[in-house]
């Protein structure tokens, strides 16, 4: 029997979160995917899911899954890509269309060109050798840290003279997240400008708990970093953002957002968390983590491709 291709909906997002879970199985060894993250992707409003996103059926089973969408409004489109090992067949069918679909895009925002980012774990499921062969090839490698986490020695540090730390609680504190996010991270690879519109839907902050934000400042510098955690993931909990302005970096504010997560998770009965950094992080990131006890859960490569 041929696959079957058709464009994702709302209501596919149980049996994309069950294919999702079963490639988590074997490409991490656990299922890591939760069904409010895959109904959040499809409700993005930068896509048109009859044009954006892709389903590759084997008769009833959903054996591929792919998903575009376009942050930067010139010529860089984000792409996702799902398939089951012995079904390398239907993830060809989604690149075919996502190559389109990613140029169409890119041409609608009037560049030339589209660069297309993918990103995959180090052993995936794909057959990495079909998008080789396509002019896809790994431009930058991710790490996703864990660490447990133990309510007796985890506790909320002590703040330095001359520190300050809040939660996010008013709409000012988002504005002001929103901002601090947007420097601390300009000059990092891939990163996309967002307007504070934008931003809101990236975090989901319809959903998510504000009170797991932080901002923290001195009394020279002012507000000079942020955390962005989130306790709706089955398999952990999740820093989702960390940044400190340049000018503060190396005063220690980091180490202490991350210590005050810790200790706010594991006051809540979590027993590990979790966090992605850029291996080619030149902020010092990965030394930070490293020093607080993160370990290597997996990798992530981001694949690229230029397509004209």
């Amino acid at each position: 029997m041929p696959y079957a291709l058709r464009p994702a909906g709302l209501a596919d997002a149980p049996a994309v979160t069950e294919l999702l879970n079963d490639i988590d199985r074997i490409e991490i060894g656990r299922p890591e995917t939760d069904l409010h993250t895959v109904e959040a992707d499809l409700k993005r409003p930068d896509i048109a899911l009859d044009r954006d996103s892709w389903l590759v059926f084997d008769g009833d089973r959903l054996v591929a899954y792919g998903l575009l969408w376009d942050e930067s409004g010139s010529e860089r489109v984000d792409v996702d890509h799902y398939v089951l090992p012995d079904h390398q067949r239907a993830g060809e069918l989604i690149f075919d269309a996502l190559e389109a679909r990613s140029l169409e895009k890119a041409q609608a925002n009037g560049a030339a060109r589209a660069v297309v980012h993918l990103h995959l774990n180090t052993e995936p499921t794909l057959d990495t050798g079909l998008i080789e062969k396509r002019g896809w090839h790994v431009v930058r490698r991710y790490h996703v840290l864990q660490r447990p986490l133990d309510a007796a020695a985890d506790h909320l540090p002590e703040l330095p003279p001359g520190v300050r730390l809040r939660p996010c609680a008013e709409e000012a504190d988002r504005a002001r997240v929103h901002a601090l996010y947007q420097s601390s991270f300009a000059a990092h690879f891939d990163f996309q400008r967002r307007t504070y519109d934008q931003w809101l839907h990236d975090v989901d902050a319809d959903v998510l708990d504000w009170s797991l934000v932080w901002i923290v400042g001195t009394e020279d510098l002012g507000d000079a970093g942020f955390l962005i955690s989130r306790d709706d993931r089955e398999a952990m909990g999740w820093i989702r953002s960390i940044g400190v302005l340049r000018e503060a970096r190396g005063s220690g504010l980091g180490g202490l957002l991350l210590r005050h997560a810790f200790a706010a998770f594991a006051a809540r009965g979590r027993d590990t968390v979790g966090l992605g950094v850029d291996t080619a992080n030149s902020t010092g990131a990965p030394a930070l983590y490293a020093r607080h006890g993160m370990a290597v859960h997996y990798a992530v490569d981001t694949w690229e491709t230029v397509l004209i």
